[in-house]
């Protein structure tokens, strides 16, 4: 089992691999006792959607990480992987505009110039 770190370094690069846009991590360690991290990305098509969320699902299983959760494949729109830890939100542009998860988790901390400085 991954450490929380490397598990939400391998979600972002599972991402990146199917050129998700925009993403976004946020500690929400002390806003929510069921998850530490959430990572939200988007996506130009419902294709696109699909793929990046089927990559997620993909590279984290074969680390031995178990999928607690997929929804919203049916429209393509949001994507929501749970993985116990970490939400994965894929969304395309103007979903991810009217919902706002960003504002709504505002008082997480953004972490992704750290993961991003770690990679380099």
């Amino acid at each position: 089992m991954l450490e929380i770190e490397e598990k939400t370094r391998a979600v972002v690069d599972a991402l990146e691999d199917i050129k998700a846009e925009d993403i976004a991590v946020i500690d929400t360690s002390k806003l929510s006792p069921l998850f530490e991290r959430m990572v939200i990305a988007s996506a130009k098509s419902t294709r696109q959607t699909k793929a990046i969320a089927d990559n997620v699902v993909v590279k984290l299983k074969s680390l031995g990480e178990e999928v607690c959760g997929r929804e919203g494949e049916g429209s393509g729109e949001w994507i929501l992987i749970d993985l116990g830890e970490v939400l994965v939100h894929v969304m395309q542009p103007a979903v991810r505009e009217y919902y706002n998860l960003e504002e709504l988790w505002s008082k997480g901390q953004s972490l992704r110039p750290k993961l991003a400085k770690k990679a380099e």
